[in-house]
């Protein structure tokens, strides 16, 4: 029986799609479930899975425009797997009582080994992943089921080299890759917004040494109670959200000759993957508390890297957060999300020499920054927002209290 596998729909504006990228070989035979191919939209990258299994056809290549709906190959459920897997063991009694010791490992076969593997070539980032697992080139090469025609394309590709010619102290080499359409996307919207905006940015500093006792305090505890480490995002969302309450106009967009201003706050968080920059939203934050919100953060940020997420998780929002800390940025100018009229952006944590109280004291400060359009958005409702999120960080129980203080709802003021 011929199964015919179809690109299915991103999302409802979406009708073509371009096939990223295929994660099986040409007449492999597939299992039910696996992943087959990689397919890119201008919103998102998402996967294909086989819907039986059987000897895998290709219909389309890598790198095609196809239509929503269209046959992009075909599975013949009459031939079935055969082969197994090296993690197979044979099927027999265990003597549990006298285990089989495990040979000792013979120095000269280790060193055979690293001798074997001394030529491979290791990029940086590859060797920063190995290096956090505590793997091994032998590690990663055993942990491969098999060679693909697309490695064995790769070597065969690979100019020849005499021995006898002297290696170069440099490298001139050249690597050409496709531009995929997510990043095509982002790269026409962040000159639309150049273009199109009257963008400003306006900056202050935080004093995170609250919200950090906090993290010190607690955080035992409610990872013990919530499964899940608590970050500095969820109280930067929480702040935004309380804080567009007092400057409505940071949460409203341009419609036509119309300022849009929605009474919900659907915060979307700025998550860097490997094909690229993603914006998962997190709907009516200003609803949520901090752990629901940490979860929601942490569920979608996952998604966005493993290439699961939806369309619909990725579309909408009425502000956005970057933060440019986690790779060691001190200080940028975020660029609007649009039809979104402001973004914040926060920064790496040090610590710096302040003044409290007539005295200079050594504080953990953030530099954050707020880019917005100041068509619809005054400088006085920018400056005003980003001192009320600085009041809110560094006074995180008012988070509690809307942002008012706890004396105040006390005297009914």
């Amino acid at each position: 029986m011929i199964i015919d596998i179809k690109i299915p729909s991103p999302g409802e504006s979406i009708t073509e799609v371009e096939l990223g990228k295929w994660l099986v070989d040409e007449s492999s035979v597939v299992s039910k479930g696996d992943e087959i191919a990689e397919v890119e939209s201008d919103k998102a990258t998402l996967t294909i899975s086989a819907e039986a299994g059987g000897k895998i056809s290709f219909k389309v290549q890598e790198g095609d425009r196809v239509a929503v709906g269209s046959v992009v190959c075909t599975i013949d459920t009459s031939v079935e797997i055969q082969e197994k897997t090296f993690s197979e063991q044979p099927v027999g009694p265990v003597d549990t009582l006298h285990p089989k010791p495990e040979p000792a490992k013979d120095i000269l076969q280790t060193t055979e080994t690293k001798d074997i593997y001394s030529n491979v070539k290791v990029t940086s980032v590859a060797q920063k992943m190995m290096d956090e697992h505590h793997l091994s080139v032998e590690d990663v090469i055993n942990g491969l089921r098999r060679l693909s025609k697309r490695e064995v394309e790769t070597v065969l590709n690979l100019p020849e080299t005499k021995d006898t010619q002297p290696k170069a102290d440099f490298q001139r080499e050249e690597n050409r890759e496709h531009m995929s359409a997510l990043r095509r996307k982002l790269a026409e919207r962040l000159v639309a917004v150049k273009n199109e905006t009257a963008m400003l940015t306006t900056f202050n500093e935080i004093d995170m040494s609250k919200v950090m006792d906090i993290r010190q305090k607690h955080q035992s505890r409610f990872v013990e109670k919530h499964g899940f480490k608590l970050g500095f995002m969820s109280f930067f969302a929480k702040a935004v959200a309380v804080a567009v309450q007092s400057y409505p106009n940071i949460n409203s967009q341009i419609d036509g000759d119309e300022i849009l201003i929605p009474a919900y706050v659907d915060i979307g968080i700025a998550v860097q993957t490997p094909k690229g920059l993603m914006v998962p939203v997190i709907r009516n934050a200003e609803s949520k508390d901090i752990p629901q919100i940490e979860q929601e953060i942490k569920e979608l940020a996952d998604k966005a890297r493993m290439k699961k997420i939806s369309v619909a998780e990725l579309t909408g929002g009425t502000f956005t957060i970057t933060n440019g800390g986690t790779f060691g940025s001190l200080l940028s100018t975020p660029i609007i999300n649009p039809p979104q009229s402001a973004i914040l952006g926060m920064h790496h944590i040090v610590d710096r020499p302040v003044a409290v109280d007539g005295q200079v004291v050594i504080r953990p400060m953030m530099y954050v920054a707020l880019s917005y359009d100041h068509r619809i958005i005054d400088g006085k409702d920018s400056v005003g927002f980003l001192v009320k999120i600085k009041q809110l960080i560094e006074n995180p129980a008012s988070l509690l209290t809307e942002g008012r203080h706890p004396e105040e709802l006390l005297l009914g003021i």
